[in-house]
């Protein structure tokens, strides 16, 4: 939900650039995903990923045996850092298909992306030789306006009392006296 909502709300705040947006989410997608199975990974011990198991092992206590119990307290301890152990393998076990899964999806975003950063770097790429060659179209304007400007700044400067013809932009000569430019 979170790379869709991203998703959208630059999707409405960048519109021109919404193959790189959806490189993005699914970017992003994975990585929460993955940090989800890392999550899960580090919270292994958590209940939320062992609903309706088994209950956890408990090490049955020695020390309560008559006459030997005292003697038998070190075993204890060491029965239930076995038995921990074992309830540490089990919680892990049970959590470990929702890991999979989490970095199963992760991983099938990442394939997705390659051809997503291809598909994105070729509309960059047409979208840049589109604003270059725009660039071309408005310098070669700026360059014949200025060599116009150049031809007005000759006539001007030239200072005959003849009529001059002052080239327009549409093309057609203005044909314009002494007494009109001044």
């Amino acid at each position: 939900m979170a790379a869709a909502l991203v998703a959208l709300v630059f999707g409405f705040w960048r519109p021109r650039s919404l193959h790189w947006i959806a490189v993005g989410a699914v970017l992003l997608f994975a990585a929460l995903n993955a940090a989800a199975g890392i999550y899960v990974l580090s919270n292994f011990n958590d209940s939320r990923w062992s609903p309706g198991r088994d209950q956890p092992l408990s090490a049955p206590s020695l020390s309560e045996t008559p006459l030997v119990g005292e003697f038998l307290v070190p075993l204890d301890a060491a029965m239930e850092g076995v038995v921990g152990g074992v309830n540490d393998f089990r919680s892990f076990q049970q959590a470990l298909p929702i890991v999979l899964e989490f970095f199963a999806a992760s991983g099938w975003a990442l394939l997705v992306s390659f051809p997503l950063v291809i598909l994105a770097a070729g509309l960059g790429f047409l979208a840049a030789q589109r604003r270059k060659a725009d660039f071309r179209k408005f310098r070669a304007t700026v360059d014949s306006l200025r060599d116009e400007l150049e031809q007005i700044k000759l006539q001007l400067s030239s200072g005959s009392t003849s009529a001059s013809a002052i080239p327009l932009r549409d093309g057609g000569p203005e044909t314009r006296s002494q007494a009109t430019r001044g």
